[in-house]
């Protein structure tokens, strides 16, 4: 049951010790993502970073990174090491272009987001390399609360008192996802994979994220603590990831 064995990856990433970097930037492991942002038609902020978040757990759970699935290797070697996303902008032929590389699309409201295979920063596929870094900001903001008929098996809270660009927020929600799964048990799992992981993202009040803050593994939360790579300071709570179903305090 593939399933089972990408719940477990994920579960056990939660409080597992990871790799320290090795000596020499290009070995470490990063998964990419890319981001389309149109010119002619710029996309709208929370959908987009929702289309991120999916993009990045259907990956984790996509059948091909089970083992024996030929993305098992590299999604078990970037597991064990620092788990590092690095967002990217796409367009035109570029995006085209960039479906052929290993990875998992996903859209919301016409917003779309591509998670790639991770790979050494070294060996990093050309298609992909080529895009940009910078410019992924959108505008737009976020819902304070997750329509009350939405479909959601998760909530992806983002701090409200942090900076931070649609590119660095598409890299914490995809790691909210991640670490979501495990408020999940694996029917749970099951059943929120077929439906093509739904999830909201929104970002809450100051005083109600430090509810969230307060909970944060308990009553179903968990949180992302950033390494301060880029962007914020080093041990920043960025995101805070709830279940369906969760209750105020």
């Amino acid at each position: 049951m593939f399933l089972a064995a990408n719940h477990a990856r994920l579960v056990d990433d939660l409080d597992a010790p990871h790799r320290d970097d090795p000596p020499d930037p290009a070995r470490v492991w990063a998964m990419q993502m890319a981001l389309r942002v149109e010119k002619t038609a710029p996309p709208e902020r929370a959908a987009l970073l929702v289309a991120a978040a999916r993009s990045v757990v259907l990956l984790c759970l996509d059948e091909r990174s089970a083992p024996g699935g030929p993305w098992a290797e590299a999604m078990d070697a970037w597991c064990d090491a620092r788990i590092r996303k690095i967002a990217r902008r796409a367009r035109g032929a570029q995006w085209v272009g960039a479906q052929q590389v290993w990875g998992v699309t996903a859209e919301s409201d016409g917003q779309a987001a591509r998670a790639f295979v991770p790979t050494m920063v070294g060996e990093v596929d050309p298609r992909v390399r080529k895009l940009q870094i910078e410019g992924t900001d959108v505008e737009g903001g976020l819902p304070a609360e997750p329509d009350d008929d939405a479909d959601t098996g998760l909530t992806l809270w983002v701090n409200p008192t942090l900076d931070m660009t649609v590119g660095k927020t598409a890299a914490q929600v995809g790691h909210a996802a991640m670490l979501g799964v495990a408020l999940l048990d694996v029917g749970e799992t099951q059943a929120w994979f077929q439906r093509g992981c739904p999830l909201a993202v929104c970002e809450p009040s100051v005083h109600r994220w430090q509810e969230l803050v307060a909970q944060e593994r308990q009553s179903g939360a968990v949180a992302v603590r950033d390494a301060g790579f880029t962007e914020i300071a080093p041990g920043s709570m960025t995101v805070v990831a709830t279940r369906e179903g969760y209750q105020r305090p």
